[in-house]
Parts: structure tokens; C-alpha cells; sequence
């Protein structure tokens, strides 16, 4: 049994009608009611935005949110034929991969962690911020310290995930900058695959080939790449391993 790294309060089921503004979508819940929920992911959503399809919302109702619903997770078809739970929201991946840390899930990997700070500045004029920066526990066998940038990842050709599903200047100045890093600290790129249906991962040529020729020249001058996989279900996150690595998107 895959262990669990995250838990919530159950999701509640329904059909998504349609997203717009990017923001917004509107979903038919079970119990025939129609709910608007925030959509916490601006990107195209390239494979996972299926009108029609079942979604799982968190219902967090607060004078302090505009709406009460989040659409958390949807449902598609897998690389095998059954359907598989993926995870939407942007904000969960840093604390998803936080929790693998802190469980242990990626010691063999990094070495022992003795602390984890977030969002630390860094890069040309210290105008970028890392996503999770560790420092490994003393006497660890490598004692430079891990800048760890994470990437969520929905898009799948088959069992093969990819990143990015479109242009990003964003994520291509990101891997410049973990290069600089080298050889004073260890810079680890962490794509967040979130569905549990994938066993590889290559960077997504076909969608920004800028960003797969950064991918490929981090590789060489020694930027670590640890795609993590994790299941969801609709009362948490389960920690599910690590895929291989591939260098450049298949033809």
C-alpha cells in the first residue's frame, strides 16, 4: 500500500459543466445542485480538462473566500484504460513534495535533511525564489546545501509525462538559474507528477522546445531530476515513487 502523505476532509463528486475566465468553473454536484468553484490552475490543463468528466471539490466556505468550492482533482482516462484521479491545483505540488521530504521518501536521494525553508530568494539579483530550500543534516555524506525547484505535471502521452504543456519564459529562466547554482550547492529540478498512472517523464518539446534544449544542457552540467509520483484519492495524497528520466520528448 502506496503510504499516504497528505489528508484532507473527503472531496465531494460531481461533473464539470465548463471552466472560463480561468478561474471559474461550474460543476453539477450528486445531488443534482450546481456549484461555481475556483479553478487553482491558469495553465491549459492539456489532457485533464474534460467538460463532461467527474471532478472532486473541497468545500471550505469563509467570509474571507469569495467562493466556497475548489476544484481539487479530475478524473481521466489512465495510460493502462481504467481512470485516474489527477491532481489540479498549482498550490498543492510544494507541499506535497515538503511532505515527501519530511517523510523520508526521498533520503536515498538527497542524503538526511535537517531543515527546510520556503520560497528563499536566489538567482541573478536574488529576484527569483527557490521553491523549497533544504540543508542536509550534519554529518551528511554531501553537505552543500539543495535548492529544490518543483514543477506540477498533469500532461501524459501514455504512461510518459511531460513538462511543459505550453511556452514558459518562466520555467526555462528557472533551469538557467539551478545551473548557476552548480558546483557550490546541489540544484534539483522536482517535477510533481500528479497522477499515479505515469513511469516516465521527459521534458514537453513539442509544447516549448527552448525549454527542452535548457532541460537537456541542465542535465549535462549536473542539475538532478526527480520526477515524484503521486496518487490521489478523495481523502488525500498518496506518495507513490519515482519515475525515470528521459532527455528529450519522443518524436
Amino acid at each position: 500500500m502506496a503510504p499516504q502523505i497528505l489528508a484532507f476532509p473527503p472531496l465531494v463528486e460531481g461533473v464539470l459543466l465548463k471552466r472560463y475566465k480561468r478561474f471559474l468553473a461550474d460543476v453539477q454536484l450528486d445531488d443534482g445542485a450546481v456549484v461555481t468553484a475556483h479553478c487553482p490552475n491558469t495553465g491549459p490543463m492539456t489532457g485533464v480538462l474534460l467538460p463532461g468528466g467527474r471532478v472532486r471539490l473541497r468545500h471550505d466556505p469563509s467570509p474571507s473566500r469569495k467562493l466556497a468550492w475548489t476544484w481539487e482533482q479530475a478524473e481521466v482516462p489512465g495510460a493502462g484504460g481504467e481512470p485516474v484521479w489527477v491532481g489540479v491545483n498549482t498550490a498543492l505540488p510544494n507541499r506535497l513534495v515538503r511532505a515527501a521530504v519530511e517523510a523520508g521518501c526521498l533520503e536515498a536521494q538527497l542524503g538526511p535533511i535537517g531543515a527546510i525553508r520556503a520560497e528563499v530568494p536566489y538567482g541573478e539579483g536574488r529576484r527569483s525564489r527557490i521553491d523549497l530550500l533544504l540543508t542536509p543534516a550534519e554529518g551528511a555524506p554531501d553537505p552543500r546545501p539543495i535548492y529544490l525547484e518543483v514543477k506540477n505535471t498533469t500532461w501524459t502521452r501514455g504512461s510518459l509525462a511531460l513538462f511543459p504543456d505550453t511556452v514558459t519564459e518562466r520555467g526555462q529562466k528557472h533551469l538557467v538559474e539551478l545551473t548557476a547554482l552548480l558546483p557550490e550547492a546541489r540544484a534539483v529540478l522536482l517535477p510533481c507528477l500528479s497522477r499515479s498512472d505515469v513511469d516516465r517523464f521527459a521534458p514537453g518539446d513539442s509544447a516549448d522546445p527552448r525549454y527542452g534544449e535548457l532541460f537537456r544542457a541542465a542535465l549535462e552540467a549536473g542539475v538532478e531530476v526527480l520526477p515524484c509520483v503521486f496518487g490521489f484519492t478523495a481523502t488525500g495524497v498518496h506518495w507513490q515513487g519515482l519515475a525515470a528520466v528521459e532527455p528529450r520528448e519522443p518524436a
